[in-house]
């Protein structure tokens, strides 16, 4: 097969973070699963479905280790390696924490992929790692029939700075730092019909670290934070709602969106993931009845490398704003706010 005629996303059954195992799904699998030695160092384990694991090394520092790996989301293999890197640091910077270091995790059907289209994704991988000024120190290959591609990424944090998913508060208002659509996209990109201009939106939005979560975290008025993938926006939301014991109100209306991507919603063009994640946590959500199933699949596509959702005091949001824009997330705003009320989100139009 020549490298030219090669389309990654024809050995995947899924791509990014459309990958990940339906909610409900991964809840119940994780139902029966023993919770181990829990030595008092482990601040944050899997008790909250947070996005990474934080132990504390000393009243200075605590460590802060994740894995994230899927499927093509996109045919060029140095964009995959990119947009895959990115996501992976995402957790590291969604907890507070500075990258330190990664690990590249790879699978590949070596008998179907040239050599040179893996050493391409694997550079595209290395590349985010320079940007983010941490080194590629090693990793782990398997011959594999889907392509994989991911990282270990581990960072530091003074464990005062680290920031949950579970430790919003009744008033605190909702920002997203990213807008919605990235799954919708991949959709279109499957089935071809996305353009240049799209494809270059999507390739701008997943590949933004999201290293502003450093930043975040250092401001006291931010009570959580976590960032928004594979579950969709509702998904990650309801995560911060029963880890913080409260409920969510949305402002569609207000949600930064990827224009090409409503359009494609408007369409019909929309993911597998989104509806499997609605069947997962649909219950949990009460929609106004101005919501059109475009807009639910808005709410429930699966991001990948997607934007931070931050929780933070109503006084502290000007300059959450202000850190989002400035580090080059123009579409930051907010899109709600978490009250007293039961573990549900409630969406208004």
């Amino acid at each position: 097969m020549a490298t030219e005629t090669i389309r990654l996303t024809q050995f995947s059954h899924g791509g990014g973070c459309g990958c990940k195992i339906a909610p409900a799904v991964l809840a119940e699998m994780l139902s029966t699963t023993l919770p181990g030695v829990v030595p008092p160092e482990l601040l944050v384990g899997m008790e909250t479905s947070d996005d990474a694991a934080v132990y504390r090394l000393n009243d200075q520092q605590a460590l802060v280790a994740t894995t994230d790996f899927f499927m093509p989301i996109v045919d060029d293999p140095y964009d995959f390696g990119r947009i895959a890197a990115a996501n992976a640091l995402s957790d590291v910077y969604a907890m507070g924490a500075q990258p330190i270091l990664a690990l590249a995790i790879v699978g590949m059907p070596v008998d179907k992929l040239p050599l040179s289209v893996i050493g391409r994704i694997l550079e595209g991988g290395s590349s985010i790692c320079r940007e983010a000024g941490i080194p590629l120190a090693g990793g782990h290959s398997i011959d594999s029939v889907e392509p994989i591609y991911g990282l270990v990424a581990l960072g530091l944090v003074h464990p005062d700075r680290v920031r949950r998913n579970a430790a919003g508060q009744p008033g605190d208002v909702l920002i997203l730092g990213k807008p919605l659509g990235i799954g919708i996209l991949s959709a279109a990109l499957k089935k071809e019909k996305l353009d240049t201009a799209g494809y270059a939106a999507m390739m701008r939005h997943t590949t933004q670290l999201n290293r502003v979560g450093t930043a975040l975290a250092m401001r006291d008025g931010v009570h959580a934070i976590t960032d928004v993938t594979g579950f969709g926006l509702l998904g990650h939301l309801l995560e911060i709602c029963r880890g913080s014991g409260c409920g969510a109100q949305l402002s569609f209306g207000r949600l930064p969106l990827i224009d090409r991507a409503v359009a494609f919603a408007r369409e019909g063009i929309v993911t597998g993931a989104s509806g499997r994640n609605w069947a997962s946590y649909g219950r949990s959500v009460q929609l106004a009845s101005g919501i059109t199933p475009w807009q639910q699949a808005l709410l429930t596509d699966p991001q990948t490398s997607g934007g931070l959702l931050v929780s933070c005091a109503p006084e502290a949001g000007d300059e959450v704003l202000r850190l989002f824009h400035e580090a080059g997330f123009e579409a930051a705003a907010v899109i709600g706010s978490l009250n007293e009320g039961a573990v549900q989100v409630t969406v208004a139009s």
